[in-house]
């Protein structure tokens, strides 16, 4: 893959695996919208995997093993990042990017700014945030 580089935020990787195996394959196929492109994602999505995880069984109505199925093929396809090897320069203007509407996703533009990716993401309230600052790096 030598595509462009896209860093998936957490309501991207919630919506894949709350719909299933199938839903997220699709997703993910060579023939989808980022079929050349490199995935990546701060350590962090981890975290906010496990934490939502009892939600994500429940708007999935699917059995945990195929949640588990499906968490399996979207973590093969994304590479993670160590968030200690973002510069600080890029954390303190994600932070000014993020803090006015939510600074739980200053990793997600912290990781895209180092990389200098594109976010994939349909927080529609982060987005009108971010482009109000000047970033307007989006799928």
């Amino acid at each position: 893959m030598n595509g462009r580089r896209i860093v998936v935020d957490a309501n991207i990787a919630f919506r894949a695996l709350s719909r299933g195996r199938n839903d997220l394959v699709a997703m993910l196929r060579p023939a989808g919208r980022i079929a050349d492109s490199r995935l990546h994602a701060p350590r962090f999505l981890f975290v906010e995997l496990f934490k939502h995880k009892e939600r994500i069984v429940r708007a999935s109505r699917l059995p945990e093993a195929e949640i588990i199925e499906s968490l399996h093929a979207l973590v093969a396809r994304i590479e993670f990042h160590n968030e200690a090897l973002i510069s600080i320069g890029d954390w303190m203007e994600a932070y000014r990017l993020c803090s006015p509407t939510d600074e739980k996703d200053t990793a997600y533009v912290a990781l895209a700014l180092h990389l200098d990716a594109k976010i994939w993401s349909e927080d529609e309230e982060l987005k009108a945030g971010l482009r109000a600052r000047g970033f307007d790096r989006f799928l």
